[in-house]
């Protein structure tokens, strides 16, 4: 069975952490190739995989500067990650205030039965 195309947009290119370490180090500004090459520790042909696939998505660009190639990052196609996401964050706010209720009980009772061993 044929495995399903990594490269079909952007949520599906950024589930793999080499290519959101990438994003990362181009969300401070354009690099090129051989920046990426030396701060990620990996190939050069395996980064270029990981920027063609990224490109391929829209989520970087690339240009020729003299003999280098300089990638930047196009951050609008996360914009469909984030809104989604962006749609669970009342839900994890609720769960976080029943996590803050439940632990305040339980310092109470560790309180209370501090006070009441004197």
């Amino acid at each position: 069975m044929a495995r399903a195309a990594t490269t079909a947009d952007a949520f599906n290119a950024v589930a793999e952490p080499r290519r959101r370490e990438i994003l990362d180090l181009l969300a401070g500004g354009e690099k090129p190739v051989n920046d990426l090459v030396a701060v990620l520790g990996l190939a050069q042909p395996l980064v270029s995989k990981h920027l063609r696939v990224l490109r391929e998505v829209g989520l970087v660009e690339v240009r020729d500067s003299g003999r280098q190639r300089v990638y930047r990052l196009n951050a609008q196609p996360l914009k469909d990650i984030h809104d989604w996401v962006s749609g669970y964050r009342r839900l994890w706010s609720e769960r976080f205030d029943r996590i803050d209720v439940v632990l305040e009980e339980l310092k109470e009772m560790e309180d209370g039965d501090e006070h009441g061993d004197e």
